[in-house]
């Protein structure tokens, strides 16, 4: 009998296992090596690990980072574009902006496809849509031909004005298909149908170039998922926050393009709400970096503006979210001007922090931790031991350089760390206009949990949330998500100008496509629901906001106002005189899937019963004897007052001298500070 909800997250290091068996609500948890150069093999060997049989799986969900890697190390199948005559150097001309404003030495990485793969055709449509040259179909013949003998392996297509009119695109689709079956083709009018060439093109191109690449894997997956006995769809997370069906993950390769990164801001706001938090900010810390996202009102913040490498955007909608490079992995350095850094720059997984038994040298977070006793000796139950000699030599790097002695240079690469994540929680909440004082911290990934009570402290967050299984709570985070599709259009009018009908008439078309898609996912009409949004801004403006609405039950006066008020809430600034338009037009369709109901517990056990041990660990500039505590054994509506660590498989929690933690009825622990 089916009754095992699989959910597993692809990590570059590890391969994540979440399982919920729904007929007894146990919960079960484990790590895997991941195999970057065959990814299937980590899921597979993960479910193994887990004894889980193909015919017992009812659902199986997971996050990828296939398509991230891909791009990352340029591993890419030869791929060509077709363009209008003229537009063949716009991936190389891009915005003409650089990550760094000041750096004058440092490029842009190179396109995905270079300038001799990149190809121009004979046709013109403009601005209206009117199609001003038309196809030469033997011209694109012709260089069908060629590009069979230079075997391209996928062909991106986009055209200018594409996104008002896609006739030409589809012709020469329709060839392209004819004389190259075997070979992936994609058109900027079905994958991203917006203005803005650079924009358009870029998303294509790179829908092109993770094609192949997606479909192998989901295809071999599939394969390998048969022969265990399981038969039913495998749901992809993409960067949306949503999951897509195999059979429509090749079309929109592009979305799974930060497939991995959406999860842990899923299983954020799932553990908040379940906490009773509307507003929650989550923090992933992970071996090497960390990732940040915010919830508001229930709501995850979602962007345009996102890439894998700069220069290089994608189009789709996507959860915004803040990675920046501090993790138990990050090194502690002396830069040129003399002062404390730590990271960006990684020990990885190989050779690791110094305590590790893999050969490193250099000092990291977990040596700094391990050296003030946070860390204790050992790690995943007594299966990982730590070398605490080795992390005090490595520490000792830094104490030599700065005159600190090492405990003073442990503590002061702590505190260097934890200002670099302070500035990136205060980058996405109180420069996006919210106030952190509103909001709960989620806490999760392997080192989430050591630093969060010092991160909500100094930024003034009232409570901070440790769930469950917090090194593994990406991996949760691929159950609880619905299957999700989002449709653009872009639509420049006047606001003043626009009737409910016009608008009524626009998302009717798009509704369509939406409803074609769910059915293709196997999505029934009872499960699928249409949100239509007005992506609104200023006159002049070049940035939008995107405006929820309701045709039905709406007036646009009311769509007015409530872009005023997100204006004044996101930029501090409204102007109820100045004209309106708007910009674009969004569609997201949802199908519902079914979420498993986690058990509540009650109490079993003491607290004396879960006390590991007394140990000596650093707080407020000396140390202090410390409980630690198993979690596995704290009873439930438990209340743990600081100084104290909590020990378990994936992740060691700090309750700081002035915080007091509880642990609810779902095994969270809550901790708040002493007021």
């Amino acid at each position: 009998m089916k009754q095992s909800r699989l959910a597993i997250d692809v990590g570059g290091t590890f391969t994540d296992v979440f399982v919920f068996d729904e007929s007894t609500g146990e919960i079960f948890v484990t790590k895997t090596a991941s195999t970057p150069s065959n990814p299937e093999r980590g899921i597979l060997d993960g479910i193994e690990k887990a004894q889980l049989k193909g015919e017992n799986i009812k659902m199986f969900s997971h996050g990828t980072t296939v398509g991230t890697n891909a791009l990352i190390e340029r591993k890419l199948p030869k791929t060509a574009l077709i363009t209008t005559k003229g537009f063949r150097d716009v991936p190389e001309i891009r915005r003409g902006t650089k990550l760094d404003l000041w750096d004058a030495y440092k490029d842009t990485a190179k396109p995905y496809i270079q300038r001799r793969d990149r190809f121009e055709v004979n046709e013109r449509i403009d601005y209206n849509g009117n199609v001003l040259i038309k196809i030469d179909e033997e011209e694109v013949r012709h260089l069908a031909r060629k590009l069979n003998k230079r075997g391209t392996e996928s062909i991106a297509v986009c055209f200018m004005n594409a996104y008002v009119n896609g006739e030409n695109e589809k012709k020469v689709k329709e060839i392209l298909q004819e004389e190259l079956p075997d070979v992936y083709i994609c058109i900027s009018n079905e994958v991203l149908p917006e203005i803005f060439e650079h924009e358009r093109m870029s998303t294509t191109i790179i829908n092109a170039v993770l094609g192949p690449i997606i479909s192998k894997y989901i295809y071999t997956l599939e394969g390998e998922m048969e022969q265990k006995g399981y038969n039913d769809d495998i749901l992809v997370l993409h960067s949306g926050g949503g999951v897509m069906t195999s059979s429509t993950v090749p079309r929109f390769a592009a979305r799974v393009a930060s497939s991995g990164i959406a999860a842990g801001a899923i299983a954020s706001k799932h553990i908040a709400k379940l906490c009773g938090f509307n507003n929650a900010i989550g923090l992933d810390m992970g071996g090497t970096s960390t990732d940040i996202s915010l919830m508001y009102d229930g709501d995850i913040r979602i962007t345009k503006d996102w890439y894998i490498e700069y220069g290089y955007p994608i189009g789709f909608p996507s959860i915004e979210i803040l990675t920046i490079g501090a993790g138990g992995g990050s090194l502690a350095w002396k830069d040129d001007g003399g002062s404390l850094r730590n990271g960006p720059q990684s020990a990885g997984a190989t050779p690791g922090p110094a305590c590790y038994p893999r050969g490193g040298e250099e000092p990291t977070n977990s040596d700094a931790n391990l050296v003030l006793g946070r860390l204790g000796n050992n790690l995943l139950d007594g299966k990982m031991q730590l070398d605490k000699e080795k992390a005090i030599e490595a520490v000792g790097k830094i104490a030599k350089v700065f005159d600190f002695s090492t405990v003073e240079a442990a503590n002061a690469i702590i505190e260097v760390a934890n200002a670099n994540m302070c500035d990136a929680l205060r980058l996405i909440s109180v420069r996006r206009g919210y106030d952190p004082r509103e909001f709960a911290l989620v806490a999760f990934g392997g080192a989430g949990p050591l630093h969060g009570a010092y991160l909500a402290k100094e930024m003034e967050i009232p409570t901070v949330i440790v769930p469950p299984h917090p090194g593994v709570a990406a991996a949760m985070g691929c159950l609880l998500v619905d299957v999700r599709h989002d449709i653009s259009k872009t639509y420049v009018k006047n606001f003043s100008h626009v009737t409910i009908d016009e608008l009524e008439l626009e998302f009717s078309k798009m509704e369509k496509e939406a409803k074609e898609l769910l059915e293709e996912e196997g999505v029934a009409k009872e499960n699928s629901t249409l949100m239509s949004f007005l992506d609104m801004r200023y006159s002049g403006q070049w940035r939008s906001l995107a405006i929820q609405i309701n045709l039905k039950a709406y007036s646009l006066e009311d769509a007015l106002e409530a872009f005023h008020l997100e204006h004044e809430r996101e930029f501090a600034y409204s102007d109820r005189k100045q004209s309106v338009e708007i910009y674009g037009l969004r569609l997201t369709a949802l199908g519902t899937v079914p979420k498993p109901e986690f058990p509540k517990y009650g109490p079993s056990g003491s607290l004396e019963d879960a006390l590991k041990e007394v140990r000596d660990v650093y707080f407020e500039n000396k140390f202090v004897a410390t409980k630690v505590f198993d979690r596995e054994k704290i009873p439930v509506f438990s209340e743990i007052q600081g100084p104290a660590i909590v020990d378990q498989l994936d992740a060691t929690t700090v309750i700081p001298p002035d915080f007091t933690a509880f642990v609810d009825e779902y095994r969270n622990l809550i901790l708040t500070l002493n007021k």
